[in-house]
C-alpha cells in the first residue's frame, strides 16, 4: 500500500514543482497575499496546493489531508497527508533558488513516508520508513562528523514568534562559538533533507509547523541521524520545535536549545 502512496505523491511532487519552477522570481506584488508579519502565501501555493489535493483525493478518497494554506484537519488515525506545496515562499517570491515542495504520509499519526523536492536542482530526496533515505535513487546517510568544530549546521530564525528572539540569539550565539559555521537559507524541509544527506551536520528550529518538517524528519531518521522537540521527546510535530542532527552534533544542540531556548518555552515566553 505504501507503494502505491509513494507513486502518486511522486507524480504530485513533480507537477508541483513544474509550477514552481517556471514562475520562480515572477510573481507580481498582486499575486502575493499576507497571512502575518513576514509570512507570504503567493497564488501559485494555493494553485500548487489544489493541484496535490485534489490528485489526492481523487486516488485516496478515505484519506486525511493536513495542508500550510489550508491548515485544515490535523495528524489523524489511518492516513494522513501531510503538506507544505511551497517551503520557502518568501525565497520564491524574491527568486532566492533554495525552496522545497514538501509531502509527508503519515500513518496513525507517525510518518512512514517523505518526499522533499528541490525543483530548482530537480534534487528529489525521500525516505520510506524502515527503507532508509534516499536523494534520485542513490542511498545517503548522514555525514561522519568527528569534531564539533568541523560541523556545519543550519537553522532558522523565528520570525513568527519573534518574543523568543533574545533567547534564540543566546542559542545561536552559544552555537556559533563551537561549530564551523552556520547557514540559514529559508526552507526547514530542505535544511533537513541537507542534514539527511551529509551536507549540513545538525539543525535546530522554534515554531514551525508539522508540514514544514514532517518529510524532513523522517528523511534524516532514515539517514541514520537523530531528531527529536528541544525537550528530547518525539513530539515537534505537534509542538513545532526540532532540533536534529549527526550522532556526535545532535547531543551538543540539544544542550544549547535546552539551556536556551526551554527556559522562553516554559515561561510562556513563545
Amino acid at each position: 500500500m505504501i507503494h502505491d502512496i509513494e507513486e502518486v505523491a511522486r507524480e504530485v511532487i513533480a507537477r508541483a514543482g513544474d509550477m514552481i519552477r517556471e514562475h520562480l522570481g515572477t510573481v507580481g506584488s498582486a499575486h502575493v497575499y499576507s497571512k502575518g508579519p513576514s509570512d507570504y502565501v503567493t497564488q501559485i501555493d494555493r494553485n500548487c496546493e489544489a493541484l496535490i489535493m485534489n490528485e489526492i483525493r481523487r486516488r485516496f478518497p478515505g484519506h486525511h489531508i493536513m495542508s500550510e494554506e489550508t491548515a485544515n484537519d490535523g495528524l489523524r488515525d489511518g492516513y494522513t497527508w501531510v503538506i507544505d506545496p511551497i517551503d520557502g515562499t518568501t525565497n520564491f517570491i524574491h527568486g532566492f533558488p533554495f525552496v522545497a515542495v514538501s509531502i509527508a504520509v503519515c500513518l496513525d499519526r507517525e510518518p512512514v513516508l517523505g518526499l522533499v523536492l528541490d525543483p530548482v536542482r530537480g534534487e528529489l530526496f525521500h525516505a520510506v520508513r524502515g527503507e532508509g533515505a534516499f536523494l534520485n535513487g542513490r542511498r545517503i546517510r548522514v555525514r561522519n562528523t568527528v569534531r564539533l568544530n568541523d560541523a556545519l549546521v543550519a537553522t532558522g530564525f523565528p520570525f513568527r514568534s519573534r518574543g523568543v528572539l533574545e533567547p534564540y540569539l543566546n542559542s545561536f550565539r552559544s552555537i556559533f562559538q563551537e561549530v564551523s559555521g552556520i547557514r540559514r537559507a529559508g526552507s526547514a524541509a530542505l535544511d533537513l533533507a541537507y542534514l539527511a544527506a551529509g551536507r549540513v551536520d545538525g539543525f535546530w528550529e522554534v515554531g514551525l509547523k508539522a508540514w514544514d518538517i514532517a518529510a524532513g524528519g523522517l528523511l534524516t531518521r532514515e539517514a541514520g541521524g537523530l531528531v527529536s522537540d528541544f525537550w528530547g521527546k518525539q513530539e515537534f510535530l505537534y509542538n513545532g520545535h526540532i532540533v536534529g542532527g549527526t550522532a556526535e552534533v545532535y547531543p551538543f544542540l540539544l544542550e544549547q536549545v535546552q539551556a536556551s531556548l526551554v527556559p522562553a518555552l516554559e515561561s510562556g515566553m513563545i
